[in-house]
C-alpha cells in the first residue's frame, strides 16, 4: 500500500517534472483527428497518430499537431490537441511549390510550435526537414515506422521522387529516436540504415459510444483497406467466391490521387457476388460499428506493419486471418488463397481464440502499454537535469 502522500513505485521522477510539450508532424491528419466525414482521408499512419495524440493530452501532456489546411480553422482545438495548419493539399504551382508553400509553411509552422519532441510517422520527405529543424533549434525528434517497407533499401513505390527519398534517408540518420512496431521493423532498421530503434507496438482504444444499429449483420467477414494494389483486394473476392455461405462486407475508398479504373473494377467485381456488400469510403466512425459485427477480420495485403485494423478486432475479441505475418501469436497467416479458406474457416468457429485476442490486446496494445513505454522514450530524450 502506499501512504498517502507518498511517491508510487516505479519511475517517482516523472512526477517531479512536467511533462514535455509534444508535436506530432501529421500533414493528412486533420480528417481523421476532426472526425470529418466529408474529407475521404483515413490512412492508417494518421488513424495511430490521432489515437496517440488524444491518449498524451487525456494524461496531460501539452500536444500540438501539424496538418495540412483542409479548411479548418488555424490553431483549431479538438479534445485538447491544438493543430496548426500549413499550406493547402494543391496549394502552389508545380515545381516552385516545394519550397513555396510547402517547405516556408511547414517551417514557419515548426518554429510557431515551439514543441520539445516532434513526431513524425511513416516514409516522407518531411522527416528530413523536421530534423534538419530540430538540429538547429535544440529539440528533440521522433521516428516512426508504419509499415514493413519504411525500413528496406528500395522505398520507391511509397517516396515518389529522388529529392523526397533523399530528404527521408537524411532525416532517418539525423532523428533522435526511431520507434518500429514489431521485431521485423527493428531488424530491417538496424541492418539497412544502421539505427537501433525501440519496438512500440501500435495502440488503440475502443471508441465510448458504439451503438451498431445493423443488428442483422452479426457474423461478417470483413475487409477494410484503402482499394489499391498492395492491399489486393480482389484476392478478398475471390475468397468470397469460394465461402458462398458466408456474409462479406468489403469497406475502403479508392487512393486519393490514383486513377479511378482500379477501384473501379474491383467495385464491379464485388457486385456481382450475392453474399458481398461493397461499402466504399466510409468515416471511420462508421467503421467502428462494423468491427461490433464481425466475426473474423481479413487482410490481404502484400505487405504491413500493424494495422490498426487488427488492433480494433482483437480489442473486440474478433480474429485476424491475413497473407502477412506481423508477429501477433493470436493471428493467423494465410499464403495462398487455399490457406486463407481454411483459416477464415477455422477462425470464425474457434470460440477460445475471441479470449485470447482481447487478452492479448491488453498485454500489448492498450493503451496503458503505449503510455508507460512512450513515457520511458521521452525519459531518454529529455534527462533529468
Amino acid at each position: 500500500m502506499v501512504r498517502k502522500g507518498a511517491a508510487p513505485a516505479g519511475r517517482p521522477e516523472r512526477l517531479l517534472r512536467p511533462k514535455p510539450h509534444l508535436c506530432f508532424v501529421a500533414p493528412h491528419a486533420w480528417p481523421v483527428l476532426a472526425r470529418d466525414p466529408r474529407i475521404q482521408v483515413v490512412g492508417g499512419a494518421e488513424v495511430q497518430q490521432s489515437v496517440l495524440a488524444r491518449l498524451f493530452a487525456a494524461s496531460g501532456y501539452r500536444v500540438s499537431m501539424i496538418s495540412l489546411d483542409y479548411g479548418q480553422p488555424d490553431r483549431a482545438v479538438v479534445d485538447g490537441v491544438t493543430v496548426h495548419k500549413v499550406f493547402a493539399p494543391e496549394a502552389g504551382a508545380p515545381v516552385l511549390r516545394f519550397l513555396h508553400p510547402r517547405l516556408t509553411s511547414m517551417w514557419r509552422a515548426l518554429g510557431e510550435v515551439g514543441a520539445e519532441i516532434y513526431y513524425f510517422r511513416a516514409s516522407a520527405m518531411w522527416l528530413g526537414v523536421l530534423t534538419e529543424f530540430c538540429r538547429r533549434h535544440g529539440r528533440r525528434s521522433i521516428y516512426a515506422g508504419a509499415s514493413d517497407m519504411d525500413f528496406e533499401p528500395g522505398i520507391g513505390g511509397q517516396v515518389r521522387y529522388a529529392r523526397d527519398r533523399w530528404l527521408y534517408r537524411r532525416g532517418l540518420a539525423q532523428v533522435d529516436r526511431v520507434v518500429a512496431q514489431n521485431e521485423r521493423q527493428r531488424a530491417s532498421c538496424l541492418a539497412n540504415h544502421g539505427r537501433e530503434a525501440v519496438v512500440i507496438p501500435s495502440c488503440y482504444r475502443l471508441p465510448e459510444s458504439r451503438n451498431f444499429s445493423g443488428k442483422e449483420s452479426k457474423g461478417i467477414v470483413l475487409w477494410v483497406g484503402m482499394i489499391h494494389e498492395n492491399k489486393r483486394p480482389e484476392l478478398l473476392l475471390e475468397l468470397a467466391a469460394r465461402l458462398a455461405h458466408r456474409r462479406f462486407v468489403v469497406i475502403g475508398g479508392p487512393r486519393p490521387g490514383a486513377p479511378a479504373a482500379y477501384y473501379e473494377r474491383v467495385r464491379a467485381q464485388a457486385a456481382v457476388l450475392p453474399n458481398v456488400e461493397f461499402k466504399g469510403f466510409l468515416p471511420l466512425a462508421e467503421v467502428e460499428g462494423w468491427f461490433d459485427a464481425a466475426q473474423v477480420v481479413v487482410n490481404t495485403s502484400a505487405y504491413e506493419g500493424m494495422p490498426n485494423t487488427f488492433l480494433q478486432a482483437w480489442a473486440r475479441g474478433v480474429p485476424t486471418v491475413a497473407t502477412v505475418d506481423v508477429g501477433a501469436p493470436v493471428h493467423r497467416v494465410a499464403r495462398d488463397i487455399d490457406a486463407l479458406a481454411r483459416e477464415v474457416e477455422s477462425a470464425a468457429q474457434d470460440a477460445l481464440l475471441r479470449g485470447r485476442c482481447r487478452d492479448y490486446f491488453e498485454r500489448t496494445h492498450s493503451p496503458a502499454a503505449a503510455l508507460e513505454r512512450y513515457a520511458r522514450l521521452f525519459d531518454e530524450l529529455l534527462p533529468q537535469a
